[in-house]
């Protein structure tokens, strides 16, 4: 997104409650006014079936999607944006999307989810309609003006015609009408990362460099590379966003435990061994960005 579109607010007011399959607990909780889930029992267990949201009289459960290890891995590299204004609704979205495998964030409004893509990158927007100061429709259109291809899906309560017609037409991809069946939301998601050729991009091919995701492995002319989990993950993000600047902070926040010692140093130290093993190959290049942290620059 481009960086002139808006200013990011000193404290925004998000929600971001991403789990991990090895260790079920939250990130971290960064949003204010709201209740802090953080010592959520529910979280701390994998459970078969749970409620954890009631709406409009009918139970929203989802099952425990560890055991669909395909999709906790197809969806981990994924990231979600969910701009609700029900808390609850919003908080029980991302914890199911990231049960699920995917990365999500949730911001109450139109304001916080700008903040939000200012200084993030997401592969997919779940949004409300009727939301306070800028509704759905402004914050799709804005959206659609600023990056053609990002799928946008509306999550709302309003089921008439005028109010479909005018999102599609105002650029969003797919409309759900509350309440929200969640193995439904699920499949959506899918099929939309599938339109936008962004699930089937989990092998990246610049020069004679190929990365596969499903198989986290490396090749350079035909000889792998051998790499850590967390290098892997690291340069796949890099790659898959060429010249987008991420800082220490951000690639801290996604590829490190939120209880960890490490300094966002650390990034530079997994930075130089990335450059060390990749020494020989000339398809790309990591670029520190001085006061920022770093971008991958393909030639």
């Amino acid at each position: 997104m481009p960086k002139q579109a808006w200013k990011p607010a000193e404290t925004p007011e998000n929600i971001n409650c991403s789990l991990t399959k090895s260790q079920p607990t939250q990130k971290q909780t960064v949003w204010t006014d709201c209740v802090s889930h953080k010592n959520n029992e529910n979280l701390q267990r994998y459970t078969k079936n749970f409620e954890i949201y009631k709406n409009r009289n009918k139970t929203l459960t989802f099952p425990c999607y560890d055991e669909k290890n395909a999709f906790m891995e197809v969806g981990s590299m994924f990231r979600i944006l969910v701009v609700e204004d029900d808390k609850e609704l919003n908080y029980t979205v991302c914890s199911f999307l990231n049960q699920s495998g995917y990365e999500a964030e949730g911001c109450l409004n139109a304001n916080n989810a700008y903040n939000t893509m200012y200084n993030n990158t997401f592969d997919l927007i779940i949004s409300d309609i009727m939301m306070p100061e800028i509704d759905g429709f402004e914050f799709a259109k804005t959206v659609r003006g600023l990056d053609e291809n990002i799928p946008i899906l509306f999550m709302t309560a309003r089921d008439d015609f005028a109010a479909k017609q005018k999102g599609y037409r105002v650029g969003i991809d797919d409309y759900m009408v509350k309440p929200i069946d969640l193995d439904e939301l699920f499949l959506r998601i899918g099929a939309l990362l599938r339109r936008a050729k962004i699930a089937s991009s989990h092998r990246l091919e610049i020069g004679g460099l190929v990365l596969d995701a499903d198989e986290r492995s490396a090749m350079v002319g035909g000889e792998e590379i051998s790499l850590t989990v967390r290098e892997f993950n690291i340069l796949y993000k890099l790659l898959s966003y060429p010249k987008k600047t991420f800082t220490r902070t951000q690639l801290m926040d996604e590829f490190w435990d939120a209880d960890s010692n490490t300094t966002p140093r650390a990034v530079d130290v997994y930075m130089t061994k990335l450059r060390d093993k990749f020494s020989e190959c000339d398809d790309f290049e990591i670029v520190t960005v001085h006061g920022l942290g770093y971008k991958a620059v393909t030639k």
